[in-house]
């Protein structure tokens, strides 16, 4: 009777074990889609064009990459924080033309001179402007409860309005400086290179590693992590919330900006209408990275996995010399796909 009944009872359970190892299957399949999408997207156009698959072509990628990684990185606190931050591409913009305006000169009419700043100078000064963007929207949304898409598209119009103004339309050109003024080496940031790697890839590294640090080893870490997934419960619980959040938007305009000014010296010019569109690229880069646009959820490894499938992707169908237009439709397409993907995975979880 005992054996009839083991026997009876051996199948539900080998059943169930099939079932617990497909779900894990399935579970590290999803947590790990930005990883294996990298590879499929690597393999591919290798096998469609020969000159994908080399060193040389990899490091231009990742500079390329390194341009949307940086504000796809301060999107990333945005997002773990609950919110969303639509001014990041006009941010970018209104960066390289500060960088550009201060590399021209300023005119100090009252004085009868013109002041060239030394680079280092510019760029410090360009980061504070960015800092400026995410102070004003985290002021808005912290202690005016305005709405965090409301508050970052006015300032996306905003900061886009300021650099058409400052330029008049046009754009800044020959950023490389002269010897005799002093203000040389703004390409360094574009063209130079580290132990081979260029000087953008590096700079995104090391942003990456202080944001990952950042999250993963202070308390400022936690504090974003609790109040991006139940704000209520961690501000009854000390954490201060305000600050944090201001924190973040300030921590996204300084990412904004520095991408502006690798973008702007790689092409030693600045346009007013630099980064259009690419608070949507930095968006696509978190949520395929596999973070909740709910908050709470997410980490900047999966961000850079996200940053270097759009740029891999982008740069793929540019060598096997797909239009652009059919770029931004892909593009569009793994957006979907990705908030779809995240949907299945964190939907039934709750928030």
């Amino acid at each position: 009777m005992t054996d009839r009944t083991q026997t009876l009872d051996s199948p539900p359970v080998t059943t169930k074990k099939k079932a617990e190892k497909s779900l894990n299957l399935a579970r590290l399949l999803l947590e790990g889609r930005a990883f294996i999408a990298l590879l499929v997207i690597i393999a591919t156009f290798s096998l469609l064009s020969p000159n994908y698959f080399t060193g040389a072509n990899f490091l231009t990628m990742a500079s390329h990459v390194a341009i949307f990684g940086l504000p796809a990185i301060g999107m990333l606190l945005v997002i773990l924080n609950g919110g969303i931050d639509l001014s990041v591409g006009s941010t970018l913009g209104l960066a390289g033309v500060m960088a550009g305006f201060m590399m021209q000169g300023i005119n100090l009419e009252a004085l009868g001179v013109v002041l060239y700043l030394p680079v280092w100078a510019v760029a410090i000064l360009t980061l504070v402007m960015g800092a400026l963007v995410g102070l004003v929207n985290g002021v808005l949304i912290a202690w005016f409860r305005v709405p965090a898409f409301v508050a970052t598209l006015g300032t996306m119009y905003v900061a886009r309005g300021i650099a058409l103004l400052i330029t008049n339309g046009l754009t800044y050109n020959k950023l490389s400086g002269s010897e005799a003024l002093g203000n040389t080496g703004f390409d360094w940031l574009g063209f130079n290179r580290i132990f081979n790697i260029p000087v953008g890839v590096l700079v995104l590294g090391v942003v990456a590693l202080a944001c990952g640090f950042l999250l993963s080893r202070s308390a400022f870490g936690r504090w974003l992590y609790a109040s991006g997934g139940n704000e209520r419960a961690a501000d009854l619980s000390g954490v201060p919330v305000k600050r944090i959040k201001i924190s973040v938007y300030v921590l996204s305009g300084i990412c904004a900006a520095m991408a502006g000014l690798v973008l702007s010296s790689q092409l030693t010019s600045a346009g007013p209408t630099a980064g259009t569109t690419y608070e949507l690229t930095a968006i696509a880069a978190v949520v395929i990275g596999g973070a909740a646009l709910t908050g709470g959820r997410g980490n900047v490894r999966g961000t850079l996995l996200g940053a270097f499938v759009i740029g891999f992707l982008s740069d793929g169908l540019v060598i096997i010399g797909v239009s652009a237009y059919w770029q931004t439709v892909f593009t569009g397409a793994v957006i979907v796909l990705a908030v779809l993907l995240n949907t299945l995975q964190y939907g039934k979880r709750g928030r």
